[in-house]
């Protein structure tokens, strides 16, 4: 692992949600290793310095996961922009199964995040959670869908964080 990072964030950025407060360097610390252990991917933020307890963590991946689609926001993308597809009409009738076994077929759900540290002791994390093609190509699905997990609640956060690092 790189150098471990001791120098906390000021102050909880906009679009963090908090895992726990009052938490350590030492807690922080083993969500970075566990990730390095379990294979993920851990690099600085872009413009951080190495010394911050900011990092990001990528490679993580479920599969099956369409029942965490934000059906809402597709829906609201098919009464902008209409496509005809058997499971975009099924679920325009309001039935997501055709369109969550599509999903779950075809696509994987990336569970990338930023984990970081505050000075205030808060253990807070910005998700960037996506829904990914297994195989370029392979699903029929439009390709400017808005396939997107619904808000998570913050214990779903942190469960799915937690999981990525090999902790859970």
């Amino acid at each position: 692992m790189n150098p471990r990072p001791t120098r906390l964030l000021p102050t909880r950025p906009a679009g963090y949600v908090e895992l726990a407060r009052y938490s350590s360097l030492g807690r922080f610390w083993a969500y970075l290793e566990g990730a390095e252990r379990a294979g993920r991917e851990v690099r600085v933020v872009r413009g951080d310095t190495p010394e911050l307890c900011r990092r990001r963590v990528s490679g993580y991946t479920l599969s099956g996961a369409a029942l965490l689609l934000d059906t809402g926001r597709v829906v609201r993308a098919l009464d902008e922009g209409f496509e005809t597809h058997p499971a975009l009409l099924a679920l325009l009738a309001t039935d997501p199964a055709p369109l969550r076994a599509e999903l779950n077929a075809h696509f994987e759900l990336r569970l990338d995040f930023v984990l970081a540290l505050t000075a205030a002791r808060d253990l807070i994390v910005r998700p960037e959670f996506k829904y990914a093609p297994l195989v370029r190509g392979l699903s029929d699905l439009p390709p400017g869908l808005p396939l997107q997990p619904r808000r998570l609640g913050r214990d779903e956060v942190h469960m799915l964080v937690q999981r990525a690092c090999g902790l859970a």
